[in-house]
């Protein structure tokens, strides 16, 4: 076991719901260990810029259930260069703390390994972003409450397909990845749902919807994920009405998917994931993420968290293959 003395915590990147439960329980934990505790506010920006606080446990009551996150959160251009990183490690050594914990996605994890080698630092990452992107881990915090708030949405956008007989495309977060998609599309009923990872042509698409007509469908939904290979949710829907003469009505559910309280799953998994970040460094561990995979915690190196890639679930894609349309 490795005697910590003092750590720090921040959140870096695009945020995500269930956040405030990870630093939540990331405090009340090193509190526990008689470890002193630091937030930085701003993510890699306020590491740079020394907006660093001392935190307690009633810096952290009555978060657990916001969206967002308190500590705030940014992207950082000045810390991808070595010169902005000097300075963090700096604020870092200004504070006497050696080991911080990040949470965020592959991006935060990139920073959060650059510390490590450059200067040092004992790192642990947490996974914390809607898309579920992450090597290393089954859900990320975030993700579930996102799939919750797009499935509402399109629930709602189903009252309207239905009551004017119309098609429509409702483009999804995910930036790389068809996580998000493939899970609102199967539970919202779709008819088809475009994901990065399967190849599918505007040619597939017209297909299709001459078939849900000739069937007696009057109305569908398309489920788009962001970064798809055929473009936005607005240039299929150009490209549908340019090959096949039909009207496509769009929708881009976009930033509200990042907000709203998080689900208990989510906070849960935040939880667990704060507790065991904080665990890992007293352990000795460093430079890798904690996860959560078939109920048992895992610790992946950060490299490995963007270099090896997540599939989704192959069993979901037959599933949505033989039920949807």
């Amino acid at each position: 076991m490795k005697k910590i003395q003092r750590l720090a915590v921040l959140t870096s990147g695009g945020d995500a719901p269930g956040m405030n439960a990870a630093i939540r329980s990331v405090v009340r934990t090193a509190i526990n260990e008689n470890i002193t505790v630091f937030g930085v506010y701003g993510g890699y920006k306020g590491l740079m810029e020394g907006e660093v606080m001392p935190l307690s446990r009633r810096s952290v009551s009555n978060i657990l259930q916001k969206g967002g996150t308190f500590l705030k959160t940014s992207r950082s251009e000045a810390f991808c260069h070595q010169a902005g990183r000097r300075r963090a490690a700096a604020t870092l050594k200004e504070w006497d703390i050696n080991d911080l914990i990040v949470i965020g996605g592959d991006g935060s994890f990139h920073g959060a390994h650059a510390l490590y080698n450059e200067h040092n630092v004992n790192v642990i990452g947490i996974p914390g972003t809607i898309d579920n992107d992450i090597y290393g881990t089954d859900l990320t915090i975030g993700y579930d409450t996102a799939v919750h708030t797009a499935l509402s949405s399109i629930d709602k956008i189903r009252d309207t397909a239905t009551s004017h007989d119309r098609l429509f495309l409702v483009e999804v977060m995910g930036r790389r990845a068809g996580f998000i998609a493939l899970e609102v599309g199967i539970c919202g009923g779709a008819e088809e749902i475009l994901v990065p990872e399967k190849e599918t042509t505007i040619d597939d698409l017209g297909k299709h919807i001459r078939n849900w007509s000739k069937a007696g469908k009057t109305s569908s939904l398309i489920v788009v994920a962001e970064g798809h290979k055929l473009g936005t949710a607005s240039e299929i829907a150009k490209s549908i009405k340019d090959l096949s003469n039909i009207d496509c009505h769009v929708c881009v559910l976009g930033h509200t998917q990042r907000g709203g309280s998080p689900t208990a799953t989510d906070r849960l998994l935040a939880s667990r994931l704060g507790y065991h970040a904080v665990q890992a460094l007293i352990k000795g561990k460093s430079d890798v993420m904690v996860g959560w995979i078939n109920d048992h915690v895992t610790y992946t190196p950060l490299p490995d968290t963007w270099e090896k890639k997540k599939p989704l679930d192959e069993e979901l894609l037959k599933i949505y293959g033989i039920i949807s349309a």
